[in-house]
């Protein structure tokens, strides 16, 4: 088949070898250059993005921040709907579909703009955390805010955009579920990985090391699956949750869901016999999605340094990737998969390596 990525950075890239394993065709759209580019290589092509397009026999994306025009330019060979999509990297039209499919997500309010936050925090007497709309990642795009703070501040700065109010959640965890639903409505998730955040960014995730209850396990991929088959999703999503409780009485709130392959997946391509980038491209080709089999793993973010140090090029154990970008505070330019024996063994390498792989911004 013959497939275009919407997108070229590191997801797409990931995607694209992929594509080449599996025996198929690809080319990539940068959307930030407006050009189309072949795999592996930042030399645009004689081609215009409606050539890519008719040329393929499926579009697909690395990330959702595509903006309406361009998925209207495309959407004749996604295999979501386009409206579906829209629905999905807008934050309101989120939450509420969370709301109907009786998804549990936090106590939220969408507001339009500067008066309409302003009125929603004078009446409000918690804490809450703010989130525009559409866009934002890795922190930006949010505030947090509690009863006592300036108001008018912080809905002068947040009400520039149209956004959520959402209660702030006293959570234990971070966690995630990527899976994959294919064309017969199949579905393949990882297990329910540990995600640790360092100033909104993530630091590092940890899976396959049984850390969580099957019950909870369970509950991520029941949520998973009626998400999907209502918006008879075909590849790869993902979804961020909280884990709330202890013990017996642990539950999930949905934070956020990205119709893509994702950031906390990265550990799969160390640590399961079909990751999630060759998953996804089963899926939106109709290849079989095979059993997964896992592997207990960390996956470290390399972020804002100018390399991965030799001494974990050379470990036996670790797997190095360096997405060749310019580095600069804030910023992923690699990760780095570890193979563990324990969720203990993980958390200890993860202490002793993130400080130096991890250059965050001021």
């Amino acid at each position: 088949m013959k497939i275009l990525i919407l997108g070229n950075g590191q997801l797409g890239q990931m995607l694209g070898k992929a594509v080449i394993q599996q025996g198929h065709e690809c080319v990539l759209y940068s959307d930030r250059l407006d050009k189309v580019m072949a795999l592996g290589s930042q030399q645009p092509l004689a081609m215009t993005l409606a050539e890519a397009n008719e040329w393929a026999d499926v579009t697909t994306w690395e990330h959702e921040h595509l903006g309406e025009e361009l998925v209207a330019k495309t959407a004749d060979k996604f295999l979501l709907k386009a409206e579906r999509f829209n629905e999905l990297v807008d934050r309101r039209t989120q939450k509420a579909l969370c709301d109907e499919l009786d998804i549990p997500t936090s106590a939220w309010k969408a507001y339009e703009n500067v008066a309409e936050l302003t009125a929603i925090l004078e009446s409000c007497d918690h804490a809450v955390v703010i989130k525009s709309a559409k866009g934002g990642y890795d922190g930006k795009g949010q505030w947090r805010w509690k009863p006592g703070e300036d108001i008018a501040a912080v809905a002068e700065e947040a009400g520039q955009r149209p956004g959520i109010v959402e209660d702030m959640i006293n959570f234990t965890d971070e966690v995630s579920v990527v899976g994959a639903r294919s064309h017969k409505g199949e579905q393949r998730c990882f297990p329910l990985t540990l995600n640790v955040h360092t100033k909104g960014i993530l630091s590092y995730s940890l899976a396959g090391a049984e850390h969580f209850s099957k019950e909870l396990e369970a509950l991520a991929k029941e949520h998973h699956k009626k998400l999907t088959d209502a918006l008879d999703y075909v590849g790869v999503l993902a979804i961020e949750f909280f884990v709330v409780g202890e013990g017996d009485n642990q539950y999930l709130l949905v934070n956020e869901v990205a119709p893509r392959v994702h950031n906390s997946g990265h550990w799969t391509m160390s640590g399961a016999n079909c990751d999630q980038f060759n998953l996804h491209i089963r899926a939106i080709t109709g290849l079989p999605l095979p059993e997964l089999l896992i592997a207990p793993t960390l996956m470290l973010n390399v972020i804002g340094v100018a390399g991965i140090p030799e001494a974990l090029w050379e470990a036996a154990a670790a797997e190095c990737h360096w997405y060749g970008k310019d580095a600069r505070p804030g910023r992923k330019v690699g990760h780095v998969n570890i193979m563990i024996d324990s969720f203990e063994r993980g958390e200890n390498l993860a202490s002793t390596w993130a400080d130096k792989l991890q250059l965050l911004a001021s």
